[in-house]
């Protein structure tokens, strides 16, 4: 087969130049955190998860699509199948060696389709520097690889052809090898490593695991301060990175010109483990970027003025996990942020300025405005409201949240009060029993003041009975839910736009169409979507009340965040602009007249936008109207029956 006898050997050389560069990062992570890690089941659900769950993310850039799977599938059936030719009846099959040429053949195509992305100019959000070569590299392997292949296939008529083309795959395959340990190839294995030691398997299929693990707050260090502070297979999941960008596209942040930028903050985290701080990253810098000095190391701080990322660029997080949404690789970008935070606040009481009020009202007075806890229910007292103080039980506890002692979004819990009162619900809340959910404490990395306030209301809550939580607030809705129950707090917990559409569905709620010429825009609250999977009921109430709706081009699990998030508001990081500024101009473009909301932070971040924009409405409030309307259409029919003749 003449030099075709070589391929098999060139890839037996591309696996070992790979394994030693992969053994220099394996080295690195072992200095990390220990991590449990279920290999068996992690293994056995790889092809899972690599052929559907990252499929399905990878195939939302439709050409990211047509590019990966012929250079994957190709370089993995070229490879298996050269190696496969050391069998003597196979090596000497011409038939055979058809069939490798036709596995490089895809690969090339696959290869060309990555050059177009990046040449004559790559796409803005893609990173340069190494990554620019990645293409070429490719190209040489698998051109040379099936031409080598495919003159076998022939009879090798041209001997020092192939021998030629053997020294191209050979170039581009070495090439290829070599960038495992610090180039563009690492995502491939450490990526497949990365999906089968996950720290969130469940986050895989159906589920949803979004909930913040628990600090242990007996520890002798609280959060992250070095790159040997992460657990191991989180070091693993920043080198599956492959700098795609997508994450950074999705980032509100990010669009709003400040200091983060997802992508570049992975590729930091998986530089800051090498002391010389490894290549330079070629992407994106962060928008508006703080000077630091840029040294990595193990031990080395990574937050900080002397180490890799700025302190402003940690803090301008929303916690939105678009990224993570968006992040092919399945990398989990808000975990590493909250636990860099948590060392920042906890251990260095290095928190921005204007956070440092609220979470000392949090941890002195179990509320983030120091307003009285007394207070929280004061304004539904004319609506007469029971407390489960007095008495003892219900079907549901409403959970009023911070949003309760804000004059905007007393108007969205006084409307959902009233529905709940037309709908004979047996309700109650908590009064001056219910302190702080913590969620904001947590997100601001203050994990002892979360689990203090946790526990408290669950204590609180255990002294009731009730079948379940209803709340307007989807970060309380979240924590409550997902994140007390470590703590011993199990609840069955409704956002009540889901309620209403129960309500609604069951006729409890004889709502009529809304009468309003303007057509209606629904923003997804981030923590009721991405964090908690609800998109539809809120759509379903919508309909059912007759308002034409519109989406915005950013809807759903691709949403973008309003800016309240993440302890954003009070951190208060400056860009070029306002996130929910570049929202509203995103519900502008819709043409509707009124952007519904389901979320307090929403609303209040939402109406801050100054100037002409739509009208901003709580779902409660639009059902309300429906259900007034609905009444009033329904006294008008009955006196027109009634009205004696003249």
């Amino acid at each position: 087969m003449g030099a075709a006898a070589y391929l098999p050997w060139l890839i037996l050389a591309m696996i070992v130049v790979a394994v030693v560069q992969v053994a220099r990062r394996i080295l690195l992570w072992r200095q990390g955190q220990p991590a449990s890690v279920d290999w068996l089941a992690g293994l056995m659900a790889l092809p899972k998860r690599y052929l559907v769950d990252v499929h399905h993310v990878v195939d939302r850039d439709k050409g990211a699509s047509r590019m990966h799977v012929p250079v994957a599938a190709g370089l993995v059936t070229a490879c298996g199948l050269s190696l496969l030719s050391f069998i003597p009846t196979l090596g000497s099959s011409p038939l055979w060696w058809g069939f490798i040429a036709v596995a490089f053949t895809a690969m090339l195509a696959g290869s060309f389709l990555v050059a177009l992305r990046r040449y004559p100019e790559k796409l803005s959000r893609l990173s340069a520097g190494r990554y620019q070569r990645m293409p070429l590299f490719l190209l040489a392997f698998s051109g040379g690889g099936a031409l080598t292949a495919g003159l076998a296939a022939i009879g090798n008529p041209l001997p020092a052809l192939s021998l030629l083309t053997l020294f191209v795959a050979a170039l581009g395959g070495i090439s290829l090898a070599l960038e495992t340990a610090r180039g563009p190839m690492r995502h491939a294995l450490a990526g497949a490593s990365h999906l089968v030691a996950h720290p969130r398997p469940h986050r895989f299929g159906p589920g949803r695991d979004t909930a913040l693990r628990p600090l242990d707050m007996e520890g002798q260090k609280f959060g992250v301060e070095t790159p040997s502070d992460f657990a191991w297979n989180r070091l693993l999941g920043f080198d599956a990175c492959v700098q795609c960008g997508r994450c950074e596209a999705a980032c509100p942040a990010f669009a709003a010109g400040q200091p983060l930028s997802p992508k570049h903050l992975i590729a930091d985290l998986a530089r800051a483990q090498l002391r010389s701080a490894g290549p330079d990253y070629g992407g994106a810098p962060y928008p508006n970027a703080r000077p630091v000095a840029g040294r990595g190391g193990m031990d080395q701080p990574v937050i900080g003025l002397g180490g890799l990322i700025h302190p402003d660029t940690l803090w301008s997080c929303t916690t939105c996990r678009a990224c993570v949404e968006e992040c092919p690789m399945m990398i989990e970008h808000v975990d590493a942020i909250v636990d860099l935070r948590r060392f920042q606040t906890l251990e260095r009481g290095a928190v921005p300025d204007k956070a440092i009020e609220p979470l000392d009202n949090m941890r002195g007075c179990d509320e983030q405005n120091g307003q009285l806890l007394s207070a929280r229910a004061d304004f539904a007292v004319a609506l007469g409201v029971p407390v489960f103080r007095d008495v003892g039980e219900a079907d549901i506890l409403l959970w009023l949240g911070q949003g309760a002692y804000d004059l905007r979004y007393q108007r969205t819990l006084r409307a959902l009060i009233r529905l709940l009162q037309m709908a004979d619900v047996d309700f109650a809340v908590l009064g001056e029993e219910e302190l702080d959910c913590g969620d904001l404490a947590r997100r601001l990395g203050d994990e002892a003041t979360f689990q203090r306030l946790a526990s408290a209301n669950i204590e609180v809550l255990s002294n009731y009975r009730f079948q379940r939580i209803l709340t307007a607030d989807p970060h309380a809705l979240h924590v409550l839910r997902n994140e007390y129950s470590p703590f011993g707090g199990h609840y069955e917990v409704v956002h009540h736009t889901a309620f209403l559409s129960e309500l609604l569905e069951g006729g409890h709620l004889p709502a009529g169409a809304v009468q309003t010429a303007a057509a209606v825009t629904y923003h997804d609250p981030c923590y009721l979507g991405r964090y908690n999977g609800e998109f539809d009921a809120s759509r379903a109430v919508l309909d059912r009340i007759g308002i034409e709706r519109r989406e915005m081009t950013r809807s759903g699990r691709r949403a973008m965040c309003c800016g309240g998030g993440g302890g954003a508001p009070v951190t208060d990081i400056p860009g070029d602009t306002r996130i929910p500024d570049l929202r509203m101009a995103q519900a502008g473009d819709t043409g509707a007249g009124i952007v519904a909301v389901a979320c307090p932070g929403c609303t209040a971040m939402l109406e801050g936008v100054i100037g002409q924009r739509p009208d901003v409405r709580d779902i409660a409030e639009l059902v309300l109207n429906a259900v007034e309307q609905g009444d009033e259409e329904r006294l008008s029919a009955n006196h027109s029956r009634h009205a004696v003749p003249a």
